[in-house]
């Protein structure tokens, strides 16, 4: 408790702030972010045309949506995590927020998504406004997921996959005939997420079990979980590969070699986890899945940039 609180025992606002920014893992916005970003990047380059109220709309509704996303899983699961002993130190279970702290964090920031995508009526664009109701239903329904569905991994890869999507919505419009390009962005990141976070539900597999939570790990076992994740992960590199078939006018061998690259990544992040030795799991989820989406964003950026 010494960190959650100052010497008088009352939380100042640094230290809520910090507390807030770990419960929610805030650093985990590296996954899904430089899609977002990535989308954008191809959509301004169609355009030929950029709004800096376009990217303040994006950053802030893949931060508040992120944010009360977590806050809504962290409340939800307090229990389990209280019970699990890998999850017994979060701030709910181990008393350093209390429930009202997270709610209100919760409540705050799902009223600033709603304010962000209302951001875009001001350059024309309702729809992010119009579609962010069915956003955050799917950002919220993936804490309930585990409770009935195996394919809760799926779940998470799809709201996580909205970025991109969301991300191209907010500068093109219902654009259809250029949506196959985030669509290829979307499916990318769903397998991408599904795959790792697989690989993640393996550390909680008996746990899982003895909870009757549904995992891929407690149903399937970690040697065919572990084999699910890998053909999830070449699922995604089909879906990066299918992107620049789709849009050569965007993207060329820079693009084609950061894929590469990615690919490298994915065997490695696999070389880590092995059904007998579960101890890297961490350093494959966290620290090669933030090389890769950023390592993605920026071979992009240097195309659209040599592109110009």
């Amino acid at each position: 408790m010494g960190r959650a609180v100052s010497k008088s025992g009352v939380k100042t606002g640094v230290e809520l702030a910090r507390n807030y920014l770990d419960l929610v893992k805030f650093s985990h916005t590296v996954f899904a972010l430089p899609f977002a970003l990535i989308s954008g990047l191809l959509a301004w380059k169609i355009a030929r045309e950029f709004h800096w109220l376009q990217l303040a709309g994006i950053l802030a509704c893949m931060v508040t949506g992120r944010t009360a996303g977590m806050a809504f899983n962290r409340l939800v699961d307090s229990t389990y995590d209280k019970n699990n002993p890998r999850t017994s130190g979060r701030h709910l279970p181990a008393g350093i927020l209390t429930k009202i702290e997270v709610w209100s964090l919760f409540f705050l920031t799902l009223v600033g998504f709603f304010a962000s995508a209302a951001l875009f009526l001001l350059i024309n664009n309702p729809w992010p406004l119009i579609l962010s109701p069915l956003a955050m239903v799917v950002l919220l329904g993936y804490s309930l997921a585990k409770r009935f569905t195996s394919l809760s991994h799926f779940w998470l890869g799809f709201a996580l996959s909205l970025a991109p999507l969301g991300a191209w919505v907010a500068i093109r419009g219902l654009a259809w005939s250029e949506a196959p390009i985030p669509l290829m962005l979307t499916g990318a990141v769903l397998f991408w997420v599904a795959g790792f976070d697989i690989l993640y539900s393996c550390q909680d597999m008996e746990f899982d079990r003895g909870q009757g939570l549904f995992s891929i790990p407690a149903r399937w076992g970690i040697n065919k979980s572990l084999k699910i994740a890998f053909v999830a992960h070449m699922a995604m590199l089909l879906f990066l590969t299918g992107l620049y078939f789709l849009a050569p006018h965007l993207l060329g061998w820079i693009y084609l070699g950061g894929v590469a690259a990615a690919g490298l990544l994915v065997l490695y992040q696999h070389s880590l986890v092995r059904a007998d030795d579960l101890s890297r799991v961490n350093r494959a989820f966290f620290h090669v899945n933030a090389v890769i989406s950023l390592g993605l964003l920026a071979v992009v950026a240097a195309q659209v940039w040599l592109a110009r």
